[in-house]
């Protein structure tokens, strides 16, 4: 009885091995990596959808907006400084602003 079992394991180990053989023959020898999908399979951008009219409408319409963000910033710029010169030139001429701002060691100008 024992030798009958032990001819029956080794005929199934025989036929496991027989089929994991033709398994790995089937399986690709090189699995492929989850990056290397056709450009077919690329999901399509919005630059894709839309028609190159559109896009370049698009891309001078941001230009402009750019450009008219820059002439606002340059606009506060300037404003901001010709303010500051109004304040320097105020303050100049008050005579306070001086009094407290100069030094006051008088015996230097005797």
């Amino acid at each position: 009885m024992m030798l009958a079992s032990t001819a029956e394991s080794c005929y199934h180990k025989m036929q496991i091995s027989e089929v994991t053989m033709e398994m790995a023959k089937a399986r690709p020898k090189h699995p492929g990596k989850p990056g290397d999908a056709p450009a077919s399979d690329k999901p399509a951008t919005l630059r894709d959808l839309l028609s190159p009219e559109t896009v370049k409408q698009l891309k001078e319409q941001a230009d402009a907006m750019r450009a008219e963000e820059a002439k606002r910033k340059e606009e506060q710029r300037a404003q901001a400084e010709a303010a500051r010169k109004a304040e320097q030139k105020r303050l100049d001429n008050d005579f306070e602003h001086l009094l407290k701002s100069s030094g006051l060691d008088w015996r230097k100008f005797k």
